[in-house]
């Protein structure tokens, strides 16, 4: 059974590591934690026709982001601006992650 935990969370800055988008960095969107997928902003868009609606009464082909595993992004660090693996830190009795490089808390 798949844990549901990801590694990085909405709004992160991640550099993607594989596929044709490799070397990309880009903002987390969303996160699907079941899934183990994230979305990234600018990172495998992918086109899709849409039938007009009345929020889109033009109708047409729209490209937007499609998810990708959470296994093909590393999590950059916000100090030391290099991709990173992440520590668990523990601070005033509540767990943090950390940059491996530089050690600096990535969310307070």
């Amino acid at each position: 059974m798949a844990r549901n935990k990801v590694h990085v969370r909405k709004g992160d800055t991640v550099l993607v590591l594989t596929g044709k988008n490799a070397g990309k960095r880009g903002k987390v969107l969303q996160v699907f934690p079941s899934a183990q997928r994230v979305i990234v902003e600018g990172v495998n868009v992918v086109k899709r026709h849409s039938r007009p609606t009345r929020s889109l009464p033009q109708g047409g082909i729209i490209e937007k982001e499609a998810p990708i595993a959470s296994s093909n992004v590393m999590l950059v660090c916000t100090k030391c601006n290099q991709p990173t693996r992440i520590a668990k830190k523990l601070v005033d009795n509540k767990y943090y992650r950390a940059c491996k490089k530089c050690g600096e808390i990535i969310d307070k």
